[in-house]
């Protein structure tokens, strides 16, 4: 249950009207009963909706004392009688829409906190909030609506689209931001990537190489936590429309993601890599520079890329492989180690 000390609450609400919302299908249910909150099933009272989204978990429904579920058909049948039902084909994406009307984001009133510094050239749009010891640069642009968080820095020419949320401790330079972002605390964007000509040890000393791209990010993203963003070298770095970037993910230099790619923590991808459309990526991924991963890749977690990735591939290992190939060779390893065992007993 969700804490009101964090988490204002919407409602209640009808099983009609959160059908409606979550564009779902009464299964059973009156269409008129009061629904209070959204829960998880091993946590719910009788006032509140659960979802089951995967079926492994089905055991929940037997044992929850919640008074409605959202779950797929197939499940229907299996849930207790006397609760309502609502049908939908992606569970979680409903529930999500329902929990959103019960506790809908709050939007903050425009108020510029007394200790921010400012530069005078700065152009602020309506109802900007700006917390406590952010410093916003000369020639910034900031939309309507945009939130800076407390001790953010957003450096000389940065401009931000409309309704973007920038989180507290936030270092952001060399960057277009579109709308409707959310960069969470302790972003890094920005700032220069992993560039220098590397001296073989005769040459005297490393040279760095001008960083001299930016960060394009466009509408809808989502950044998360302590991740870093680093800008272009030449070519600027991209994030594609509604990408999700998780929490401790390195971005380097030129990178280019496609629209609604997911990125899962502490991945990291070198740079000049470019990333088709729904490119999904599980936690500890490393991709390799200078690579192309097609459209609707899906990279299992610890993945080592060192290749080209093909549209829709699926890979898993490192060094990666595809994944018949991969749990072919795991099989066959299996094998070679069972007949040794046997051999030397």
């Amino acid at each position: 249950m969700a804490d009101p000390r964090f988490f204002k609450k919407k409602g209640p609400f009808t099983l009609e009207q959160l059908a409606k919302i979550g564009q779902c299908e009464i299964y059973r249910g009156d269409p008129a009963l009061l629904i209070h909150d959204v829960a998880p099933l091993n946590e719910a009272d009788a006032s509140c909706i659960g979802v089951l989204h995967n079926t492994k978990y089905q055991a929940l429904l037997q044992d929850t004392k919640a008074l409605a579920c959202i779950l797929g058909e197939e499940m229907a049948d299996r849930a207790p009688k006397n609760m309502a039902l609502l049908v939908a084909k992606y569970p979680h994406r409903s529930f999500a829409m329902i929990a959103t009307a019960f506790y809908p984001q709050e939007k903050k009133a425009g108020r510029i906190d007394s200790t921010a510094i400012i530069d005078p050239s700065a152009k602020l749009g309506k109802d900007v909030v700006v917390g406590p010891l952010a410093i916003i640069g000369a020639d910034t642009e900031l939309g309507d609506g945009v939130v800076v968080g407390a001790y953010t820095v957003i450096e000389e020419g940065v401009s931000i689209g409309e309704n973007t949320t920038i989180g507290s401790h936030v270092s952001i330079s060399h960057a277009i931001i579109g709308k409707c972002v959310n960069i969470k605390p302790g972003a890094r964007i920005g700032q220069s990537g992993f560039g220098f000509f590397m001296d073989p040890g005769d040459m005297g000393g490393h040279v760095p190489v001008p960083q001299l791209g930016r960060v394009l990010i466009h509408d809808y993203v989502e950044i998360g936590a302590n991740t870093t963003v680093d800008r272009g070298s030449g070519a600027d770095t991209i994030i594609g429309l509604g990408t999700r970037i998780d929490n401790l993910v390195m971005v380097a230099h030129n990178v280019h993601f496609g629209k609604g790619c997911v990125m899962v923590a502490q991945t990291g991808v070198a740079g000049s890599t470019k990333l088709g459309d729904y490119v999904a990526a599980g936690g500890q991924v490393g991709i390799a520079d200078n690579l192309k991963i097609g459209s609707g890749a899906r990279l299992a977690a610890k993945c080592g890329i060192m290749r080209d990735v093909d549209p829709q591939e699926v890979m898993m290992g490192s060094p990666a492989l595809p994944f018949k190939t991969y749990f072919r060779q795991v099989a066959i390893l299996k094998k070679l180690v069972e007949d040794t065992r046997k051999k030397v007993s």
